[in-house]
Formats: C-alpha cells, structure tokens, sequence
C-alpha cells in the first residue's frame, strides 16, 4: 500500500487456446476485505467519469476489456497518482474509502471496469463532485 490508500497488484493471464483466463481477487490476497457486490461500468473512448469517493466502501478495480486510465486524488495530502490498466497492463487497483477517484477510457473499442467491493451499493455513502472542482488536466 503506497502512502495514499491505493495498491496496484499486478495479475496473472493464462494463455488458453480457446480463450485467456484472467485472475482478479482470491480470499487469500491481503487486499480482500470481504464482499459486498460487483458491478460493472463501461467507459466509452476519451470519455471521463468522474469525480467520486466512498465513505465505506474498498474497491477493487479490474479492466479485462479495454483500457482505462484511473486518477485518484487524496484530499488530505493534496496528492494526485494515475495508473493505466487493462489488458495490455492487467492489475489490481485497491482504493481505500475516501479516496476521490474518476477514469477515462482510452481504447476505441470497449472498455470495460469491474468493481468487486466489499459492500453493497449504498447511495448514502457516496460522494460526488463537478468534474471540474478537482484541478486535474484529462
């Protein structure tokens, strides 16, 4: 865990002649912190989604289609960090709650997040802002 609330964990593809097998959380791992749900979100090209965080929530981010830029900004270090992930780059991205988050896709095609959480969906515990309240150049 770097000093902002993310870690990137790198994860195994296995080549299979009918079709790639892609891992994403196990038990195991010591970024699992239970479950809760996962849902999926799909981010068209150039397009960005943003800003959020959860109050609760951890989030475990995948991209197995496309890929995705992700930036995070801590508010209380005043710190932005960006990752690119996808297949070409295929990782783990585990936010810890309070951290703002938002992505754009960067494939022409499909581009697809998975968030495997530790809670369910609860509208009370998001918090969302104007894409523009944060000073960050897309």
């Amino acid at each position: 865990m770097n000093n902002i609330g993310i870690s990137v964990n790198e994860l195994k593809i296995i080549d299979n002649f009918n079709g790639s097998i892609m891992h994403a959380l196990k038990k195991s791992d010591i970024d699992f912190r239970g479950f809760g749900e996962i849902y999926f979100s799909q981010v068209k090209y150039k397009r960005i989604k943003a800003w959020k965080r959860h109050k609760k929530m951890t989030m475990n981010l995948f991209v197995p289609v496309g890929n995705v830029k992700f930036v995070f900004f801590n508010a209380n270090k005043k710190e932005f960090q960006e990752y690119n992930i996808g297949t070409e780059n295929y990782c783990r991205i585990t936010v810890d709650p309070m951290i703002w988050f938002g992505f754009q896709g960067l494939n022409k095609g499909n581009n697809l997040v998975m968030n495997f959480a530790n809670i369910e969906h609860n509208p009370d515990e998001v918090e969302r802002i104007n894409l523009l309240d944060l000073k960050y150049n897309w």
